[in-house]
């Protein structure tokens, strides 16, 4: 089904001096305007692109990617603030508006917040919330597993560490012992889910994966060669000072040295380890 707020692959129709209009199914033709058009546009291609409705509240596409879409969590800038609320820059010419009452607190000019896109009951149109609580009901059912990939938002600083958002869905939890990197609020972080605890909360890590296994084993390698093939840690070594050196956990350093001197690329002795020369 083609919605307003997505993405989409759809066939060129028809084409006009002012637009060509594509095929959006349950939509009809919907107009997608000159200005987003390349000269080797033809009938009977197919173009990726993003709908939304214009002023007259018309479906209408555009090449122009957003920062996200309907039912996504984005942290957005504020354009301007009016007296129907506050506009957000999304990355399309119409900027994106967050009203008064879906404000968590004041939008301020200039500065950034992290928000909820949603269609207007009303008269669906595309709007935001910073109300972004609600959007999450931590009651409903997850089918997360342990070590599966998530892409997340940071959220919230708590006492134990980091609340991101999971997948645009659920909420999880970074606690300061598995964070080596700096975070931002907003910001967009490739992750894994480390446990679900039994009441179904989910513990989040950064660490996991193939991915993350080769970039530790880079860091330590290039931290070796830029030191002489010498680096002053081992397995027994403190957490605090392996965390300072390579910016990761104890438990991930040791796996990644255990692979390193497994594949005898290095050695590990009393004093640390050491880049075999062979």
């Amino acid at each position: 089904m083609i919605e307003i707020g997505q993405t989409y692959e759809l066939e060129v129709v028809k084409i006009l001096d002012f637009g060509a209009y594509l095929d959006a199914q349950e939509l009809g033709e919907v107009l997608l305007p000159y200005k987003f058009m390349s000269d080797e546009l033809s009938v009977g291609d197919s173009i990726c692109v993003f709908l939304y409705l214009d002023s007259e509240d018309r479906p209408v596409a555009t090449t122009q990617t957003p920062k996200a879409s309907v039912g996504e969590f984005a942290y957005l800038r504020v354009l301007d603030v009016s007296r129907v609320g506050a506009f957000l820059d999304w990355g399309l010419d119409k900027d994106l508006l967050v009203p008064f009452a879906e404000q968590h607190t004041p939008l301020v000019e200039g500065h950034s917040y992290l928000v909820y896109l949603y269609r207007d009951k009303n008269d669906g149109r595309i709007a935001a919330s910073s109300k972004i609580d609600k959007f999450i009901d931590e009651d409903k059912p997850h089918h997360f597993k342990p070590k599966q990939a998530v892409d997340l938002i940071i959220a919230h600083r708590t006492e134990l560490g980091y609340k991101a958002i999971i997948n645009h869905c659920s909420w999880g939890l970074l606690y300061n012992g598995d964070v080596f990197t700096r975070l931002n609020f907003g910001q967009k972080q490739k992750g894994f889910i480390k446990t679900i605890r039994p009441d179904g909360k989910i513990d989040l890590t950064l660490q996991g994966g193939q991915e993350t296994r080769d970039k530790n084993a880079d860091i330590i390698l290039r931290y070796l060669n830029a030191k002489d093939g010498f680096a002053p840690v081992h397995d027994k070594s403190e957490p605090k000072l392996i965390s300072e050196l390579f910016g990761m956990s104890k438990g991930a350093f040791k796996k990644t040295i255990g692979r390193l001197y497994k594949q005898k690329i290095i050695r590990i002795e009393k004093d640390g380890i050491y880049l075999n020369t062979n």
